[in-house]
């Protein structure tokens, strides 16, 4: 008896040391955010993939739906919004990141800054807090572009499936040149038109690779000489997506702007190390 009496209060002793609630973070978004297929050795991290590793896994966890090559409306009409809200409860957040791919052309992904970008935005917004969750707009994080001269967008699921040697040869200056334009102006207005929690990512990480400069952003991505790791024997130029260094610093720093838009994330909240 006296063993089952320890054992119940060991019980009852962990059982008051658990969190009542634990609240989800989710995440939905593009590439640069998204899971990736790890088994194949290769580097390329989403940012989303990190998160967690700033917050509290006691009290804060993060669940990252975001996937290769979705823009906002294609992310919905695949049903994969459906899922995500089905999990929605209330007082959990839902980081809302599009832009990179509805830049792109094509009825199944394009959208139209103040039109349908704002409209797919708005949607997420309703529905998360029909589900009594809190959403959180982010614009889209910047690519490493610092050519001389305009370079066309390609489709940066197509990235992937180059070499090094295959990349344009550019001419790269000293200042980091916007991609994005309207696509990453929009998730702002929609955010202030419904007062909802924004951060602007794309300032955040514009501000980081012009730090890092020409040479020192490359660290941040998917650019790798040929023979540089074994996963990519040819090498890569990739501006767009990140390795797990560069997922791992701009999930830091979005954390830290999460708990200064939020302040109630501050006590669960785990600083990246310097």
């Amino acid at each position: 008896m006296r063993k089952i009496f320890i054992a119940l209060l060991v019980l009852a002793t962990l059982t008051s040391l658990m969190p009542d609630h634990v609240t989800t973070i989710f995440v939905i978004g593009d590439s640069t955010a998204a899971k990736k297929d790890l088994s194949t050795g290769s580097p390329e991290r989403g940012w989303g993939m990190a998160l967690q590793e700033y917050f509290d896994y006691a009290y804060i966890r993060v669940d990252n739906h975001a996937v290769n090559g979705r823009s906002s409306i294609s992310f919905i009409n695949e049903g994969r919004w459906e899922k995500v809200l089905s999990l929605i409860k209330p007082g959990d957040y839902v980081i809302i990141q599009f832009g990179h791919n509805d830049e792109k052309t094509g009825p199944t992904r394009h959208t139209d800054p103040g039109s349908t970008f704002d409209y797919t935005l708005a949607k997420y917004v309703r529905e998360t807090r029909e589900k009594g969750g809190i959403p959180i707009i982010m614009n889209p994080v910047v690519r490493r572009n610092f050519a001389k001269k305009p370079m066309k967008t390609a489709d940066d699921e197509s990235l992937r499936n180059t070499t090094f040697a295959d990349a344009a040869k550019v001419v790269e200056g000293d200042s980091l040149i916007d991609t994005h334009k309207l696509y990453a102006v929009a998730p702002r207005d929609v955010a202030k038109r419904m007062n909802v929690h924004f951060v602007d990512a794309n300032q955040i990480t514009h501000d980081l690779e012009q730090s890092l400069g020409v040479e020192g952003s490359k660290r941040l991505h998917m650019w790798y000489k040929p023979g540089e790791h074994p996963a990519l024997p040819q090498g890569r130029q990739d501006n767009t997506h990140y390795n797990i260094y560069g997922a791992h610093v701009v999930a830091g720093l979005l954390s830290d702007a999460l708990v200064k838009e939020i302040p109630v994330l501050e006590r669960y909240h785990i600083k990246a190390k310097k």
